[in-house]
């Protein structure tokens, strides 16, 4: 069995490094090319020059890239291709494990289509399932789905199957073979045609045959761009460890030194997002949270403040560590560390994206050791110490503290009590209105206060 994993897994193609190709080397037709460049890709990315040429002429893939390397357009741009000779509705089913990375896979097919008349429908939880069910009605080209919500569609919407199905993609394929999935993609797999083209893309991959093979892949091509769990060389790593009682004093402190990048927290549950958010707010700086407990209303709109630069900071779960495209961010702080050591991988994937620099801290308590010592010997590397003071950080125990028994209080209050408009709800996201209200004139980019705060 290890004999065979190994074959599944084993790349099937070299990688030229020194050669520069252009989407129409690959074999992307001119509509296609002209839509990249229009997007702003001016040449493909290495898993696209070895994923697209294969996936034109038919066959299955399975592809291994770093986050940020292009892994949608990669298959996108094949499956528009095809479609553009057959024009047939249902044409292709992308899945994906979150709502928010759905909707920009959706919105990445339509940017590509748009001159080819693509229409495409996301069906995703969070929203009503009537408006999506007309959506469907007006038979879309490409359905892009969390897989609930799509084995939802097809038990209870008339008339939507997806008999006639060409193609189907896994992206972060490792996460939704996994058993939180199991149920909804059997379902899935039992009711599309065992004749189609199947795509898996990930930055991680599972090692399991068995996993694999529910996906139904025929003879696939094996693409690895990268060894095998490695980080960007433009990501800089560093962790600090540190005790549990003082975590919140090293985060406020990071985020000091840091102050006016955009930056990305994130943690283990979805209480913690919440309150760290209100302590950050508290003491000055311009945080928002997201997290699963969020409507999607509200998940959208913390995630599209955070991109337009309303929020420099962004307190989140691991529903914000997979495929999302957020080009801007500098830093990366793990503040819990992931018991799953490849989702240290997605998060810090975040940062260092298409070339660019990046830095990634994990504040690691005694606690944690464990999960972080599997991260380490899972990247290859020992990673350098992150350097502060303890006396200097400890100088903001007092108003961090202060700030922590205030959030904690409010959230409390805000709990017990029937919700009104203007009310912190259930997420713990404040009116952001009134908030953003109150930091016009201050610096945008979280500078005002908060290097003082240390100093005080």
């Amino acid at each position: 069995m290890a004999q065979e994993e190994e074959e599944i897994l084993t790349p099937t193609t070299v990688m030229e490094e020194e050669k520069v190709y252009t989407f129409k080397d690959i074999g992307v037709n001119k509509e296609l090319a002209e839509a990249c460049d229009n997007l702003g890709w001016k040449n493909p990315t290495k898993i696209q020059v070895e994923a697209i040429p294969p996936a034109l002429e038919g066959k299955d893939i399975i592809g291994l890239a770093q986050t940020g390397s292009g892994k949608t357009g990669a298959f996108a741009i094949p499956i528009l291709q095809a479609l553009l000779n057959k024009q047939q509705a249902f044409f292709a089913c992308v899945l994906s494990p979150t709502r928010e990375l759905a909707i920009q896979i959706a919105e990445q097919f339509e940017a590509l289509g748009s001159g080819i008349g693509v229409k495409c429908a996301v069906l995703v939880g969070g929203v009503d399932i009537v408006q999506q069910s007309i959506l469907l009605g007006k038979r879309p080209h490409i359905v892009v789905a969390t897989p609930g919500r799509l084995v939802d569609h097809l038990s209870n919407t008339k008339g939507f199957s997806l008999h006639m199905l060409q193609y189907l993609v896994l992206d972060e394929a490792d996460r939704l073979l996994n058993e939180d999935f199991e149920k909804a993609i059997d379902e899935i797999l039992n009711v599309i045609p065992r004749e189609r083209r199947t795509f898996l893309f990930s930055a991680t991959m599972t090692k399991k045959v068995k996993k694999l093979q529910r996906a139904c892949l025929r003879n696939p091509v094996k693409i690895e761009t990268q060894s095998k769990y490695s980080t960007v060389d433009t990501l800089k790593q560093q962790y600090r460890f540190v005790p549990a009682k003082y975590k919140d004093c090293y985060l406020v402190y990071i985020l000091t030194e840091f102050s006016g990048s955009t930056s990305m927290v994130f943690t283990r549950t979805c209480d913690a997002t919440t309150l760290l958010a209100h302590i950050l707010r508290n003491l000055g700086f311009s945080a928002i949270p997201i997290n699963g407990h969020m409507t999607q209303t509200k998940r959208l709109g913390a995630l599209n403040r955070f991109k337009a630069g309303e929020c420099n900071i962004l307190i989140c779960t691991d529903v914000a560590s997979r495929g999302l495209d957020i080009p801007a961010v500098d830093l990366v702080i793990n503040y819990d560390i992931p018991t799953n050591s490849k989702d240290y991988i997605h998060r810090v994937g975040r940062t260092a994206r298409a070339g660019r620099s990046g830095v990634a801290i994990a504040i690691v308590n005694q606690y944690e050791l464990e999960w972080y010592l599997q991260i380490e010997k899972l990247i290859g590397k020992k990673l350098p110490e992150y350097p502060a003071q303890e006396e200097e950080v400890l100088l903001l125990l007092e108003r961090v503290t202060e700030a922590k028994r205030i959030s904690q209080m409010k959230i409390k209050e805000s709990g017990g009590k029937k919700r009104r408009k203007g009310d912190d709800n259930e997420d713990g996201e404040e009116d952001m209105t009134q908030y953003m209200g109150r930091r016009k004139g201050k610096s945008s980019n979280g500078k005002s206060s908060n290097k003082m705060a240390r100093r005080r």
